[in-house]
């Protein structure tokens, strides 16, 4: 009876404590959350900037899904959606002109480096850094566009 007992007790801290795990796993990652597009504090080049963009990030298994939603300098609304994982491997990315897929390489917890190419071929590569506090995220991202101009960008995020 006892043994009962214990494998109960084990069994029923384990169905605690896994999805507790979980959760403190999709925490401790800065990243999930919604951003905003702070405009101001972004360098577009070649321009225009964007008249605002938002992005949500969320935990799926052990993936992130990405969207953006952006107003462009035109008033026309362009949507992005994408699947990252910090493993490097390039994944499929859509709504982006310039580009169809994405590998992410996670550097520390506020630190990684990308590589955005288009049919197989490197396009750009850059970094995206969150500040220590969570707050604000920078994307440095420097490459070749779909219509050949050089791009060099840092655009900046606050967390909602």
């Amino acid at each position: 009876m006892q043994t009962i007992v214990r494998t109960l007790a084990v069994v029923t801290a384990l169905a605690i404590i896994a999805p507790a795990r979980h959760i403190a796993a999709q925490a401790a990652d800065p990243l999930i959350g919604t951003w905003t597009l702070n405009v101001a504090k972004s360098k577009y080049s070649p321009g225009p900037a964007p008249k605002s963009e938002t992005r949500t990030y969320v935990m799926a298994g052990q993936d992130i899904k990405a969207t953006s939603t952006a107003v462009d300098a035109d008033g026309k609304t362009r949507s992005q959606a994408w699947t990252i994982n910090y493993d490097g491997k390039d994944r499929p990315m859509t709504g982006n002109p310039d580009v169809d897929s994405l590998s992410l390489k996670r550097i520390d917890a506020f630190n990684y480096e990308f590589t955005q190419k288009k049919a197989g071929k490197v396009m750009a590569t850059g970094t995206r850094v969150i500040s220590k506090d969570g707050k604000v995220m920078t994307i440095s991202t420097k490459g070749t566009n779909a219509k050949g101009q050089a791009v060099d960008e840092v655009v900046v995020f606050e967390k909602r």
